[in-house]
């Protein structure tokens, strides 16, 4: 996730013991209006979480490159002042193109806050 600048930026990291779980704080980084986070920096969350999980199914093929074709997301309910946790889920892996769906979620992973489902793109070497 190093090589992830917006992962950066949004001070999203993953959860100790589970590479594609992750974890973003609540700060002034990700603030929208008073008390709840910006749906911009859920969008982005919900695409980083993607994005490792894409970069963890094809860890044998590292020199692959992923480029997104689409993003769609679906807001559920407001994101409060505490920490959100994300995971993508690679519920297809073709030869050119990969299929995603992310959920977020703050105290459980059944009430999600939004979810996004991401086609991207896969140029092998």
């Amino acid at each position: 996730m190093d090589d992830l600048p917006y992962a950066h930026a949004l001070g999203a990291r993953p959860v100790e013991g589970d590479p594609t779980l992750l974890m973003l704080p609540f700060g002034d980084g990700v603030v929208g209006r008073p008390g709840f986070l910006h749906g911009g920096a859920i969008g982005g969350f919900l695409e980083v979480a993607s994005i490792v999980a894409l970069r963890h199914a094809l860890a044998i093929e590292s020199d692959a490159r992923i480029k997104p074709i689409n993003l769609t997301v679906d807001f559920m309910r407001g994101g409060r002042d505490k920490p959100t946790f994300a995971r993508g889920i690679v519920t297809r892996l073709g030869t050119r193109v990969a299929n995603v769906d992310a959920t977020a979620w703050q105290d459980d992973p059944a009430r999600p806050i939004a979810a996004a489902r991401m086609n991207y793109l896969i140029v092998r070497a």
